[in-house]
């Protein structure tokens, strides 16, 4: 275990212990930490691009990518109001350099934008598809930095190296660092915030404005990020007090917030700004009329209107009632503990370990104390947020988690425990085998206490296991295992089968003694069969798995 390093920001709290003597190894081991950390994150981004070349599109990328191809060729924001546009901005640096043939008189919804996009436009979706998600692989790897620059603060070198462990095995953050998505864009720009401000007590006049547009970075990715702004709010005002607790103090503090507050409502607007200097809002789906206290937070907010007419959007699907799947139960609405159970099953064993012994150092080691609002608070306040929401869809509205805890995670070095070295490091190695062990099928990881990647669709569904992104891997299946066989295709996706080769038929719409051959079955569609499918499956022998999300049966 390496000792830590004196830091001013602890050293606040308490004196640092007497430095010991130099030793004359002390030039070499200069490079191990930096070596420790390219080698992290290239194993990161070699099994992110890894995934991101092997996967079709999941079911919300090709939303994201036709969003924002169309906000490239007509500078107008006109799909898609439920995400704000910064993360499509990032995701729109690689489709402008993939450039793809764009028609924009298509009429269509934001799903049939996407699809006609990758499929019907003459482009190539395998190209489009992988230089729309290298921006956001890219973006992850730097939150990595974030993780590591956070925990050695905290905890030293050897910290640092623990918590960006934790982060570059962690199977739900590669898993979705890999796609053109906005769930980690958004769960990274909160824990650089939450960064920022643990560094505004030595610099409040530098780091208060930074994370402030950290928070907008946030808010104009994902709406998801709204009820962390008055935690990061808080926690600027109790950096600023730290760094000058005066009779002035009271002034500064509000002047302080206020800054904070305007510069993330900043960030949104100049993100709308960017898409269309003229901010023109044309919605192409209907926008629901929403009452009460929510209709009061929407007109109070101060954004521009396509953003409150996305709130909207986003409480009229509050009120859908969606299905969930949890441990085999199928059920209509939702279940307020699915998100820690979803964790539960999907987070490596010693992740999870060293999540609950960091916390408890975090709380109770006297010199990580005063770290523990800037990491535990936000956790807490998102993750109860997404929890009381109706879509029990997958981890993914839960990422931050493992950002956030792996930080935390460092703090068991801190703990003065004979053994707090060594069962770090054997924590994290199983969390590393067990991760490696799970590549390149990320999306569908869950730990061996429940059974692994294998056994995931028999707990869990939708972006857990089978987010549409196996099509591809399943037409190679189909080729090379099946040939000249009649196929039979129930797939939950936003991909189009006959694209990669897959001539099959809707068993549904037909006799059930009709339907003979090998019958293909999407696992989320499996964990909600009813009715005729379920009779289907039911009457059918399973005889093999593609990706760990679609299964394969003969009839």
């Amino acid at each position: 275990m390496m000792a830590r390093e004196p830091h001013p920001v602890m050293d606040r709290e308490a004196p640092p212990e007497a430095p010991a003597p130099r030793s004359p190894r002390r030039p070499a081991r200069r490079w191990l930490v930096p070596l420790l950390v390219a080698v992290l994150l290239a194993q990161m981004a070699a099994a992110m691009v890894t995934t991101a070349v092997q996967q079709t599109p999941t079911i919300d990328e090709p939303v994201y990518v036709g969003t924002a191809a169309d906000s490239l060729h007509e500078h107008e924001i006109r799909y898609n109001p439920e995400h704000p546009p910064l993360g499509k901005l990032v995701i729109g640096l690689g489709v402008a350099v993939a450039d793809p043939h764009y028609d924009p008189s298509f009429t269509g919804d934001q799903g049939q934008v996407g699809r006609h996009l990758l499929y019907e436009s003459g482009n190539d979706p395998w190209r489009v598809m992988l230089w729309a998600r290298l921006p956001v692989i890219v973006l992850t790897l730097a939150f990595g930095l974030v993780v590591f620059a956070f925990a050695r603060e905290l905890t030293g070198p050897a910290g640092g190296v623990v918590a960006l462990a934790l982060y570059a095995f962690s199977p739900d953050v590669i898993a979705h660092g890999s796609l053109a998505t906005l769930d980690v864009p958004a769960a990274g720009f909160l824990l650089t915030s939450a960064w920022l401000l643990w560094r505004a007590r030595l610099r409040p006049r530098l780091y208060v404005p930074l994370a402030g547009v950290a928070a907008g970075a946030a808010l104009a990715t994902k709406m998801s990020a709204l009820p962390a702004l008055p935690v990061l709010l808080a926690l600027a005002a109790w950096s600023m007090w730290r760094h000058d607790p005066t009779h002035r103090r009271t002034a500064r503090l509000a002047a302080g917030v206020v800054a904070m507050a305007v510069i993330a409502v900043a960030v949104v607007w100049v993100s709308y700004l960017v898409v269309d200097p003229r901010l023109r809002w044309s919605p192409r789906q209907h926008i629901p009329v929403v009452h009460g206290l929510r209709a009061l937070l929407v007109d109070l907010m101060p954004f521009p209107e396509a953003y409150r007419d996305g709130m909207r959007v986003q409480f009229g699907f509050e009120n859908h009632p969606w299905q969930g799947f949890l441990f085999g139960h199928l059920y209509t609405g939702s279940l307020w503990y699915y998100l820690p159970a979803a964790l539960l099953v999907k987070t490596p064993l010693g992740m999870l370990a060293l999540w609950a012994a960091g916390a408890v150092a975090v709380v109770t080691v006297r010199r990580l104390r005063p770290a523990a609002p800037y990491l535990l608070i936000p956790t807490g306040v998102l993750l109860a947020s997404a929890m009381t929401g109706s879509r029990d869809f997958g981890t993914r509205y839960a990422v931050f988690v493992p950002m956030f805890l792996a930080v935390a995670a460092a703090g068991l070095l801190a703990a003065r425990w004979r053994w707090a070295g060594a069962v770090t490091g054997a924590l994290v190695l199983c969390v590393a085998v067990s991760s490696v062990r799970t590549f390149p099928f990320y999306l569908p990881y869950s730990n061996e206490a429940f059974g692994g990647t294998a056994k995931t669709h028999l707990r869990l569904h939708d972006s857990n296991v089978d987010w549409g992104q196996d099509l591809g891997r399943l037409a190679d299946r189909l080729r090379e295992r099946y040939p000249g066989e009649r196929i039979w295709l129930v797939y939950k996706g936003s991909g189009v089968p006959s694209y990669y080769g897959i001539d099959a038929s809707d068993p549904r719409t037909v006799p059930l003694d009709t339907v003979r051959g090998l019958l293909v079955v999407s696992d989320s569609s499996v964990a909600k069969a009813t009715g005729r499918l379920a009779q289907l499956i039911d009457s059918s022998d399973s005889i093999d798995q593609v990706g760990h999300s679609i299964t394969i049966y003969r009839r």
